[in-house]
């Protein structure tokens, strides 16, 4: 929440909803309390309505990630490649629930979206690093590369004097 103290409107946006759905994953597939699963499980044992509405549901957070995906366009290709991995974690999730064999999940797809999952974990590790390792508190600065586009990119690009670039190809 200190994002928003800070002004930094995305970060808010993006950490406190991933926040809630954590919470809402671990509230629908906490077996017991919530009995959300065995409401939806017909009585002779399939989970047919519950696989449909899973996987509606991390179609929403798919849709809601490809936004994020969408505002990360003007900053680091590591911030965007995060969020390209998480969004594919997220379809290829919905797409293997929704995407079922009398309410079993599709295996390969569920298990290619772990695979995102992990390298979008990866990934998060990475730019945590760069956000707070800075020539300020750390030996080394973790290298990300900027957007040309991006602010940081056209900043970048001016500092680059062409002109000596042209004249030490004439000597």
């Amino acid at each position: 929440m200190w994002e928003v103290a800070v002004g930094n409107t995305f970060g808010a946006t993006a950490l406190s909803s991933y926040g809630g759905f954590w919470i809402s994953f671990a509230i629908i597939l906490t077996p017991g309390g919530f009995s959300i699963i065995e409401a939806l499980t017909t009585p002779d044992g399939r989970e047919i309505a519950f696989v449909d509405s899973f996987g509606f549901f991390v179609m929403g957070w798919f849709i809601f990630t490809t936004l994020l995906l969408l505002c990360t366009l003007r900053s680091t290709v590591a911030f965007f490649l995060l969020f390209l991995t998480l969004d594919m974690a997220f379809l290829m999730l919905g797409i293997g629930y929704l995407h079922h064999l009398l309410g079993t999940p599709y295996t390969p797809l569920v298990r290619a979206s772990g695979a995102f999952g992990i390298v979008a974990a990866f990934l998060a590790w990475y730019n945590a690093l760069a956000g707070i390792a800075d020539s300020s508190n750390s030996f080394f600065v973790v290298p990300v590369a900027h957007f040309p586009w991006s602010d940081k990119g056209r900043e970048m690009r001016q500092k680059v004097n062409n002109d000596e670039a042209r004249g030490l190809a004439e000597v």
